[in-house]
């Protein structure tokens, strides 16, 4: 849907299943204040900032938001940030809350915080500003400008002292480093007005000294995956000029139109060219410089297509230390130091899964039928260039190392993949492992990382096999049957076959995880490792057709909701001796209801599971947004602060701080001294009793 610069207008759609959530002790908003409510609490336990985390959750946010919605048969306009609630809770959690939560944050994150290196020093950007004879800021002043060009967005509109980043670093402190300004730089005729921080985002930044400097696989993978979804839900359509209205493309020349430009919207498509640009450059350096040779124990350049784990090991290590270089206006990398040269798989699959959606967008392969026109518009040479000829054929006998996103990204893709197959994959066992040093392979198999890796094997198999991928990931669609498409299907099933056959218990519930030679984990299950085996087999599900992974996923989700849920306090309990909510949980758990209620959930006349009834499934749902990410309290709740996108405006002469009136408050009004980021946080969960 359109949407005006800045969002001064934002609104948001989800879908209306025309019920309202089952009832609950915390209930609505602004009536928490009931006995059972007062003695729910949820504390923030650590406020430090896991990008890795973070952008997990928030990719899981947005899947189930808007998306979830729309696939739900909602209008996608019926939904306004400023009417709680309406027209049913459930909506205006799913297509406010969650999906514009998601959103914001990864601006803080990718635009306005720091939290890496300058787009400016980008490889991309550099090697233009080279090409070009300019200087490094006017080079990437002027893309911009051509960016803004591209999809009929005004120059005299991008935003200002932004912070792009090509790269992020794996964490660091979410608390403003000086007095966010929220000064008056445009006013509404509702009594609302636009603050200066939302076109200029200078006093947004967060502190250097207290960032970690580190370039981890599942930080700048995670982010990478949220740029990734947004970019392909902002670049997956035309816009007509002079109404700003989206236009379903015909052909790859329809912005060659007059009045046709790229993007959905021209304030959506300049925000998704801003994210490509950024995707571009991330790839480009995590290519060139950021794998790492075991045999020569040093960080190297990927090979891409043409490489073959036999010969020797090469891979994305967990830890590379940044020392930085330039200014601290639009830092560099002025040396890598690797700090940790083990291949975690949490790593490797939250960089195949950006690097499979990614290549859903950029893919020319002439032999992909399923291609959108909008994308093929943006990649053919302006203003983005299109990939060579020999990297588009069938063969890679003739591939050639190129600098295009298309080339970049699957040199990536291809190597990661591999790695996960030649690393991870245990061949005996018949199950991935979470660690190899570059020598040896482990012999852990962790339930959660395992069940995540199938879904990034899911999305990878559809991507390579010429499928929707994004928010049309679930689409049927005839595939290419490529030999990696195969492959990454026969590890899907045997990695569920495992699940079902070595880690499924009598209740029902899954272990949380196996040690090769020994057998599965004998401590009490978790709710994480549910979680993540819940998303696996829903993932084999999806890509085998096999009925017998969804009946297996549904027994685990049943299990789970009898001994996790809390029918008293509506919350699910962790399994931990201390219940917490990490951001990780957080977005499992997202993921997980959302598949519920598109896959799993009762629809056949003998599935009678109560837990599995769409109802409950939504009442779940809304609960965790209510009671764990909202909170109880305005000091309470995953969810550090929120912006105008979900309902908190600022008002002229009014006192600032919440504004809507619920458990979230303004970002300047967050904490310490200057306010807190729109970003999640650790939190426990006291219910003031321990029984279950």
């Amino acid at each position: 849907m359109k949407r005006m610069p800045w969002k001064v207008m934002a609104t948001s759609a989800a879908a209306s299943l025309l019920l309202v959530s089952g009832c609950s002790a915390v209930g609505e908003k602004g009536n928490k204040s009931s006995a059972d409510a007062a003695r729910l609490h949820v504390p923030v336990a650590d406020d430090h900032f896991d990008t890795a985390g973070n952008m997990f959750a928030y990719s899981e946010f947005e899947l189930s938001g808007e998306p979830l919605a729309e696939g739900l048969g909602l209008d996608l306009d019926t939904l306004d940030a400023r009417k709680p609630d309406k027209p049913t809770k459930f909506d205006y959690t799913a297509g406010i809350e969650s999906y514009e939560y998601s959103e914001e944050a990864m601006y803080e994150v990718t635009e306005k915080s720091g939290l890496g290196l300058h787009l400016i020093n980008g490889p991309i950007a550099k090697q233009r500003a080279e090409q070009r004879h300019k200087p490094a800021d006017q080079a990437l002043a002027d893309r911009f400008y051509e960016l803004a060009d591209s999809v009929g967005y005004p120059r005299e509109e991008l935003f200002r002292n932004m912070f792009p980043t090509f790269i992020e670093y794996a964490g660091g402190d979410p608390h403003y480093a000086q007095k966010v300004d929220t000064g008056v730089y445009a006013e509404n005729d509702d009594g609302t007005y636009v603050p200066v921080y939302q076109v200029d985002f200078q006093s947004l930044r967060w502190d250097r000294a207290k960032m970690d400097k580190v370039l981890t696989p599942s930080a700048y993978g995670g982010v990478f995956l949220k740029q990734a979804l947004w970019a392909g839900d902002f670049l997956g359509n035309f816009h007509q000029k002079d109404s700003d209205e989206e236009v379903e493309g015909k052909t790859s020349k329809d912005d060659q139109n007059g009045n046709i430009a790229l993007g959905v919207s021209s304030a959506d498509g300049m925000q998704g060219m801003i994210l490509t640009e950024q995707i571009w450059n991330k790839l480009a350096f995590i290519r060139d410089h950021l794998f790492y040779d075991a045999k020569q124990q040093t960080l190297t350049k990927a090979a891409g297509s043409r490489y073959n784990p036999s010969g020797g090991f090469v891979y994305l290590p967990h830890a590379v230390e940044v020392a930085e270089g330039g200014n601290e206006l639009a830092p560099d990398a002025a040396k890598l130091v690797l700090k940790d040269p083990r291949s975690l798989l949490e790593d490797q699959w939250l960089m195949l899964w950006p690097a499979a959606e990614f290549f859903g967008m950029t893919d020319q392969r002439p032999e992909n039928k399923n291609q959108n026109p909008a994308f093929l518009a943006v990649f053919d040479g302006k203003p983005f260039p299109s990939a060579p000829k020999e990297n588009l054929d069938a063969t890679t006998a003739n591939d050639r190392m190129a600098d295009d996103p298309y080339s970049v990204n699957r040199d990536v893709l291809l190597q990661v993949f591999r790695n996960i197959d030649a690393m991870h994959f245990n061949e005996k066992a018949g199950a991935f492992v979470t660690e190899h040093d570059g020598r040896t392979q482990g012999n852990r198999v962790d339930t959660f990382q395992a069940g995540y890796t199938m879904e990034a094997l899911r999305i990878f198999e559809r991507a390579i096999d010429g499928m929707p991928v994004g928010y049309a990931s679930g689409e049927s669609a005839k595939g290419l049957g490529t030999p990696e498409g195969k492959r990454a299907l026969e590890l899907i099933r045997r990695q569920a076959d495992f699940i079902m056959h070595n880690l499924m218990r009598k209740d029902g519930l899954v272990a949380n995880g196996y040690t090769i030679g020994q057998g599965p984990d004998q401590d009490e299950p978790t709710l994480l490792a549910q979680l993540g085996a819940i998303r696996g087999l829903t993932a084999a599900f999806l890509a085998t057709k096999d009925e017998a992974y969804r009946d297996a996923a549904r027994r685990v989700y049943e299990a789970m909701d009898k001994q996790f849920w809390d029918p008293k306090w509506h919350v699910y309990h962790t399994g931990e001796k201390v219940d917490q909510y990490t951001p990780w949980l957080a977005g499992a758990l997202s993921g997980v209801f959302r598949v519920a209620l598109q896959n799993l959930n009762n629809d056949q006349a003998d599935e009678t599971a109560k837990s599995l009834d769409r109802e409950t499934i939504i009442s779940r749902y809304v609960d965790f947004y209510d009671r764990i990410v909202d909170g109880p309290t305005l000091q309470e709740g995953m969810q550090a602060s929120e912006f105008w996108d979900t309902g908190d405006v600022y008002m002229k002469g009014k006192k600032l701080g919440n504004t809507d009136h619920d458990h979230v408050p303004q970002v300047q009004a967050a904490g310490g001294k200057y306010g807190v980021a729109p970003v999640l946080r650790t939190v426990k969960v006291e219910t003031g009793s321990s029984e279950k």
